[in-house]
């Protein structure tokens, strides 16, 4: 039980980023379950989130989780998005700056939680991810264009495509027709997780043709997205993959044995 309680911590200290927030988040809803009138209010913005959240790091939870879901030992922190995280502390500060009478220390107050909030944060346009929008979609037009080559017709079944670690995050974005062997869970390093196809397409300097196709092969990939920067020591089309289009700096190839 307690090695699942750390597996359960260790996932809502990941979850909780620097720990600010959640901090933050853990007073605004205590304020909010002794202080609120409103009854609804004190249930649904203070004691239903701390439930979730002892609930989450209850072990007994965990088990039943997992025994209902085949992929709960993967899926397990989600139960966290349940939390109104941001509208228990949005809420929780605004009742408190509400109840003090002297406009200048509560303007003085808002100011500070406004600096503790930035300092403590990221500026998100500094992520790797961020763009200048190039389309309505908001994801990079090379994405569309791959998705639209590989993309099953309506009324066909599904194709499974192995990406490069920097598409993943937006395929589903576009096309949720198009299955990935691994997704985001690869690429946040912290997490640490195994997956065969990840581990012969992007850990070595060097893609191993052969093993690049066992693996893609066990994961049923129609579809291999390969950089063209990327050095391979091997030719997939002489082991049997057809090129279906070369864009964007990808060469995207079919695997005719893969059903």
């Amino acid at each position: 039980m307690y090695g699942i309680f750390m597996e359960c911590f260790v996932a809502l200290k990941l979850y909780g980023g620097n720990g600010v927030l959640l901090l933050m988040f853990v007073a605004a809803a205590l304020f909010i379950t002794f202080c609120e009138k409103d009854i609804k209010k004190k249930i649904v913005l203070g004691i239903l989130p701390l439930v979730i959240l002892v609930g989450f790091l209850f072990p007994v939870t965990k088990i039943v989780y997992v025994a209902l879901f085949d992929d709960g030992s993967d899926t397990y922190y989600r139960i966290l998005w349940l939390i109104p995280m941001y509208i228990v502390i949005g809420y929780g500060a605004c009742k408190a700056l509400m109840g003090i009478k002297r406009e200048a220390v509560r303007r003085g107050i808002f100011a500070l939680m406004v600096l503790v909030i930035a300092v403590t944060g990221s500026f998100v346009y500094a992520n790797q991810y961020m763009s200048v929008a190039e389309n309505l979609y908001h994801i990079p037009q090379n994405i569309i264009d791959i998705c639209d080559v590989i993309a099953p017709d309506e009324g066909e079944p599904r194709v499974r495509a192995a990406f490069p670690s920097e598409l993943v995050h937006f395929v589903r974005q576009y096309n949720t027709n198009i299955l990935m062997p691994y997704g985001r869970e690869m690429v946040v390093t912290q997490w640490d997780y195994y997956n065969a196809v990840y581990e012969v397409m992007e850990k070595p300097e060097v893609i191993d043709a052969k093993a690049l196709l066992e693996a893609t092969r066990q994961t049923k990939c129609h579809y291999i997205v390969l950089s063209d920067s990327r050095k391979i020591n091997g030719n997939l089309s002489e082991m049997g993959l057809t090129v279906v289009e070369n864009m964007h700096g990808y060469t995207i190839y079919s695997d005719p044995e893969v059903q």
